[in-house]
């Protein structure tokens, strides 16, 4: 089982750090795909490629090898890097319905709305916002008394499962825990719904059937996305601990951990006629100079 298990995570990983390593080059390679939202799709690829990377190398060596422990430094690190750059990609996804929704309701202002200084100003807001977020719950999740069991029911360091072993009342914590889940979680989630509300309403009005089709198939995938990346860290992080148990928990991460981010290239690359286009460009190029 553990040799199954080992074999299934290695391809979903190396799946998962191909697919956005290639959609990070080729929106870079490709001149045509030098535009806001794929400058924070690549964004997003970059982000997926670290995140997936912080808890599954770890997975594959306890599968492998049988390493099931971590030094409390480690286990530290481990949830500063996961709450950080999954909070970035929470904040990021949100920034980027924005996107959708300046190009598709405010087309003839989207070269000053999205500007290359407001995408990096969005970049580096996810990122810094990720690092706070990370800060206060790492440092108020380490800060509790571990005198007990130290056997975490989980593959890897998070939040809700440390706070199961932790041997003081940790119901203040909790409620700190619900609050910062509001502001990365459904403030965002608020804030893509309101776009997509309005880009919906700028759609059902375009008299080109062309251009709907089109508006419709990239908000489509980035839909998609989201709903694959906030609906499961949604349950964990805000439903109480009574409604979930250690194994759902286990189950229900693997989507954002290992799945999601193996999904986003995919999703995107299918959904996306100038992403499909580039990419048989580049395959063209690898074909002709092998002939040649």
């Amino acid at each position: 089982m553990h040799l199954f298990l080992f074999s299934m995570v290695v391809v979903v990983y190396t799946l998962a750090m191909a697919g956005n390593t290639a959609m990070v080059l080729l929106i870079w390679a490709d001149a045509r795909l030098h535009t806001p939202m794929y400058f924070l799709l690549s964004q997003l690829s970059f982000l997926d490629i670290f995140f997936t990377s912080v808890t599954v190398p770890k997975m594959i060596a306890g599968f492998l090898f049988g390493w099931t422990s971590i030094s409390f430094v480690g286990c530290g690190a481990q949830m500063f890097f996961f709450m950080f750059l999954g909070a970035a990609e929470c904040l990021l996804l949100a920034l980027m319905a924005y996107d959708r929704y300046v190009a598709i309701c405010n087309p003839l202002r989207y070269p000053s709305l999205m500007s290359h200084q407001t995408c990096l100003f969005m970049v580096a807001a996810s990122w810094l916002g990720g690092s706070i977020n990370a800060s206060v719950q790492t440092a108020l999740t380490l800060q509790f008394p571990y005198c007990g069991s130290r056997k975490i029911a989980h593959f890897f360091c998070e939040v809700p499962s440390l706070l199961r072993l932790a041997c003081a009342d940790t119901a203040a914590y909790e409620q700190v825990l619900f609050v910062t889940g509001v502001v990365v979680l459904l403030l965002p989630i608020a804030f893509i719904t309101t776009s997509y509300a309005l880009i919906l309403a700028a759609v059902l009005g375009m008299h080109s059937v062309e251009g709907r089709q089109k508006a419709l198939a990239t908000c489509s995938s980035h839909l998609t996305v989201v709903n694959l990346f906030y609906g499961p860290l949604v349950y964990t992080y805000m439903l109480p601990a009574s409604y979930h148990s250690p194994g759902q928990d286990d189950v229900v991460s693997i989507f954002y951990t290992v799945l999601t981010p193996m999904l986003n290239p995919v999703i995107y690359s299918l959904r996306n006629k100038e992403v499909t286009g580039a990419m048989k460009k580049v395959i063209g190029k690898c074909r002709v100079g092998r002939t040649a």
